[in-house]
């Protein structure tokens, strides 16, 4: 036992001493280093009785403390956040700054939809042109894509082999001539008025919906312009009477198929790349230091433990007597069981799902608690 290193009863914190030297340099860690060290060795039993510990033991598990308690807080804020997190630089820390959940990383994800919908979305759209040959009605856009030297094939969008808009078939929508409301106008007595001078202004569905008679009139009763795509095979409807060139938009497959839309680099693209830093020891308040001291002080008891299993008894004079290695890694580890789970139902009861629901239950029960106030009965 005259090798064992004893608790000396006080120490002096300096830089170096811990492991990593994360806290070193803060003044609080500082502060707090030794008083830290007096703490858990009191609470172990110094000084009615030794502790197999020196300073540096306490400041390494002190180090480990505080590490704990910001992987514990940052590791909440990513997940409470990581959706807008998602995409932004890697480069600039995230320590001290105020992360909003706005809706970017969700607008981008919702692209897809765009670029599906042709709407807009985050697939560049491109336009091509062939030549139409008079009394061909079938041409093959793969090969017109081989040709290009586009590699991957391409995904149709959008055909230009139409008729002229059904708008262009359609009367002036503000005039009351040619659009069988002129009956109405004359029941209000506006008919007697030149349609130059007055109209009657018709919901716009009521356009859309004449459009569209155009529209099927022309499909059914007339050989009106059409055209079939099947897997990049074109077919024109009627078949063409004279040589032109025909315009159509199209996708690159690779490009609309890639996982990839964003190939900058510096980006955050997992929760390991998030920019968050050790925990600024002076940032945590007396809440968060409390836990970190107790978190120590189970640190602490656990390297005792160990320390004291390579000495199962320990001669003294007339008998052995047995040291309490199992009694120490026992409580140590349900000890950091129970501050881990703590922190963690603390960081989950201040999340916004949670704040949310709370507010909207402390509504509930003002509205509940104010209905029972009577009404006061106004004399006029």
């Amino acid at each position: 036992m005259a090798d064992i290193a004893i608790w000396e009863g006080s120490s002096t914190f300096a830089p170096g001493q811990t492991p990593f030297a994360f806290y070193d340099n803060d003044s609080d860690f500082q502060s707090d280093a030794d008083k830290v060290a007096k703490f858990c060795a009191q609470r172990l039993g110094y000084p009615l009785m030794d502790v197999e510990l020196n300073s540096g033991s306490f400041y390494a598990c002190f180090e480990e403390a505080v590490t704990t308690y910001g992987n514990e807080v940052f590791q909440y804020k990513i997940r409470e956040n990581y959706l807008s997190m998602e995409g932004d630089s890697s480069t600039t820390s995230y320590n001290s700054k105020l992360i909003d959940g706005g809706l970017g990383r969700t607008i981008q994800i919702t692209e897809n939809y765009g670029t599906e919908a042709g709407v807009g979305g985050n697939v560049t759209k491109y336009t091509g042109r062939f030549n139409v040959t008079a009394s061909v009605q079938n041409y093959d856009l793969d090969a017109w894509a081989t040709g290009q030297g586009i590699e991957g094939g391409i995904e149709i969008r959008k055909i230009f082999y139409e008729s002229p808009p059904a708008i262009l078939r359609y009367f002036d929508p503000y005039a009351g001539t040619g659009t069988g409301i002129q009956s109405l106008m004359d029941a209000f007595d506006f008919g007697s008025y030149s349609p130059g001078v007055n109209f009657l202004l018709m919901p716009a569905s009521y356009d859309m919906l004449k459009v569209q008679a155009i529209e099927f009139n022309d499909q059914i009763r007339r050989s009106a312009y059409s055209f079939e795509v099947v897997n990049n095979q074109l077919k024109l409807f009627p078949i063409p009477t004279r040589t032109g060139t025909m315009t159509f938009e199209y996708y690159k497959t690779q490009e609309k198929n890639s996982a990839v839309k964003n190939s900058e680099s510096n980006l955050i693209t997992n929760v390991g790349e998030v920019p968050y830093e050790n925990i600024e020891y002076t940032t945590i308040n007396s809440v968060g230091r409390q836990w970190v001291y107790r978190y120590s002080l189970a640190l602490t008891k656990e390297l005792l433990g160990y320390i004291r299993g390579k000495y199962q008894q320990i001669p003294v004079p007339g008998s052995n007597t047995a040291l309490n290695q199992a009694d120490l890694l026992t409580d140590a580890r349900s000890e950091k069981i129970a501050l881990l789970t703590e922190l963690r139902e603390m960081l989950d009861q201040t999340s916004r799902k949670a704040q949310l629901e709370r507010k909207a239950d402390e509504s509930d029960s003002l509205k509940r608690i104010t209905s029972q106030i009577p009404y006061t009965i106004y004399i006029g």
